[in-house]
């Protein structure tokens, strides 16, 4: 088991609904709790399948250099990049009318 976190935006108020029956609503948005490996992975298809419009990260605990790892889904700024081993996030610049 290893603490998780999901944050989403712009998205579908029944994925929210769905979200919350698993996990702790903290805030708008930013949900957590403490699921295996298989739970997580069920979790993030439920997020993706249901994302739409709008955009999720998930972070976990990992036996990493960092300690973590992460997924994001959706169209944002902030993108992972791998980086010798090390992910980190590259954030791209507002899109120009």
């Amino acid at each position: 088991m290893a603490m998780l976190v999901v944050t989403v935006s712009n998205v579908p108020p029944r994925l929210r609904g769905r979200l919350a029956a698993w996990l702790v609503e903290l805030r708008a948005g930013v949900y957590a709790g403490n699921y295996s490996a298989r739970t997580r992975e069920m979790i993030w298809e439920q997020v993706v399948a249901g994302l739409e419009n709008g955009d999720a990260v998930m972070v976990w605990q990992a036996p990493a250099d960092q300690g973590y790892e992460f997924k994001t889904a959706g169209t944002n700024r902030r993108m992972p990049v791998d980086f010798d081993g090390l992910k980190l996030v590259r954030f791209y610049p507002e899109k120009q009318c």
